[in-house]
């Protein structure tokens, strides 16, 4: 990180904070609240569909075939509404904090350059593989489906860096307060990068994975128990419940880095308000006054999970200079949004253990009522988690934009009125919400319905290619 001249950090806490912060702050954190929910889908669910159309063709299953063809449509139509969420979020950045952008916009721009790229690319392949269908030789169209999945992951992976550089900024030269000179690997992969993309890639498999589970768990509860059911189950539970203890262990080694590199983080998401040992582990609770309110304490659970010993040495939010603090509030809300991301991660995995008792016990699709209508619900579960994640991030920055950098007080625009924007964002993103929910529900009911997945391409062949995965041997 570059060496920070003290006069860049001036403080505005004594004017009061600029008028438009809060309208900026709560549109930033509607629209990435909104936006995020959508990235599992094109990162994972696409992959997914890739494992579902590749059992199709090894082994001449039509029913894996069916599920492949349906959920391609789904990702289709989650990219178009992420395109749309997307593109605002972009707009947002100038108009919201021009300051940020004005004096860190060399750098910042960086891997969305980067990003616009691999977006052009997911949308090509995304029409090439989802008019492909019966229009192509079916491996030809199975590998066409591999750079959306391919695009969708290096996407996510430039728009992380971004952030991640917000969090741990490199990859530049000050002069005078100015971005002198752009190193852009540095900037890409900058020291937060790996732990963020790995967490947030994770995260997406479990998010689309326990979705898709879902979906098919509440087939299963009204005894819909085809192959078509249980395939769709086992594929996204079979991700989700696999991936889930690597992202409990990856959990675990964050927080050790932020305890070493990160401290001021660290004590936000542990509320820790003096340094000391034997800290305690508050799970719940709040920050009222700098004092730790409510909650239960576990002695020195907060020492040992950072290194190993009750004597660890905790720095607290006490040695954060006043004006570079976070609030009691901002506090007690990356806590709390802690605890639940933890809470959520832990009963996930108790989840997938659960299912790997009962398959293990019969070999099949679990029965048990009780379990599916868990599984019901843990795709909302694991959106829930992945928002509360994503709060730790960003409130857990706070009261910076570009850490040791600029405040975000400073990065904030100061003229004009925000809150006329925010409503018309609110109104831009409800409409395709809901655009998005009806166009879902059509979907499955043509589903429903004989032939409900034949949809022609304008100007494509009259008639398929009669070259099928059943017209071909099974190997």
């Amino acid at each position: 990180m570059p060496s920070v001249p003290t006069r860049l950090l001036v403080p505005l806490a004594e004017a009061g904070d600029p008028s438009q912060l809060l309208p900026a702050r709560e549109q930033m954190a509607f629209t990435l609240g909104f936006h995020i929910v959508l990235v599992p889908f094109g990162v994972a669910l696409t992959t997914l569909m890739l494992v579902a159309n590749y059992r199709g063709l090894r082994h001449g299953d039509q029913e894996a075939m069916l599920l492949a063809r349906r959920w391609s449509k789904v990702a289709a139509v989650l990219f178009a509404v992420g395109a749309v969420s997307g593109t605002v979020l972009t707009f947002e950045l100038g108009i919201l904090w021009p300051h940020l952008m004005g004096r860190f916009g060399a750098a910042f721009g960086f891997p969305f350059a980067i990003e616009g790229i691999f977006f052009f690319l997911e949308a090509i392949f995304v029409s090439i593989y989802i008019y492909g269908w019966d229009r192509m030789r079916p491996w030809a169209h199975f590998w066409s489906g591999v750079p959306v999945a391919l695009s969708g992951i290096g996407g996510s992976a430039s728009v992380i860096a971004a952030n991640s550089w917000m969090n741990k900024p490199g990859g530049i030269t000050l002069r005078d307060g100015s971005v002198a000179t752009v190193r852009p690997a540095g900037v890409f992969f900058n020291g937060a990068f790996w732990y963020e993309f790995v967490h947030m890639f994770l995260a997406a498999y479990i998010v689309a994975g326990f979705t898709v589970a879902g979906v098919y768990a509440r087939g299963l509860l009204r005894r819909r128990t085809d192959g078509y059911h249980r395939k769709g189950f086992l594929i996204g539970f079979g991700v989700a419940g696999a991936t889930i203890p690597l992202q409990i262990v990856m959990g675990d080694f964050i927080a050790r880095y932020l305890f070493h590199e990160e401290p001021r983080k660290f004590a936000t998401i542990e509320m820790v308000p003096h340094t000391d040992t034997h800290v305690p582990e508050t799970l719940l609770g709040i920050l009222k006054d700098g004092q730790v309110r409510g909650g239960l304490g576990i002695p020195s659970g907060a020492s040992l999970l950072a290194g190993f010993s009750p004597s660890t040495r905790i720095r607290g939010l006490n040695e954060i200079p006043p004006a570079q603090r976070p609030t009691d509030s901002e506090v007690s809300v990356v806590h709390l949004a802690f605890d639940i991301m933890v809470g959520t991660a832990f009963a996930m995995l108790a989840l997938a253990v659960w299912f790997a008792w009962l398959y293990r016990r019969r070999r099949e699709v679990p029965t048990n009522r009780a379990f599916l209508w868990c599984t019901a619900v843990s795709g909302i579960v694991a959106v829930v988690s992945l928002e509360c994640g994503w709060v730790v991030t960003e409130v857990g920055r706070q009261p910076f934009t570009v850490v040791g950098l600029l405040l975000t007080r400073d990065a904030v625009a100061t003229h004009g009125n925000l809150w006329p924007f925010f409503a018309g964002a609110l109104a831009i993103y409800l409409a395709v919400a809901l655009g998005a929910a009806l166009v879902l529900r059509n979907m499955k009911r043509r589903w429903h319905t004989e032939g409900g997945d034949t949809v022609g391409v304008p100007y494509g062949p009259r008639e398929p290619l009669d070259d099928s995965p059943a017209a071909e041997p099974r190997r």
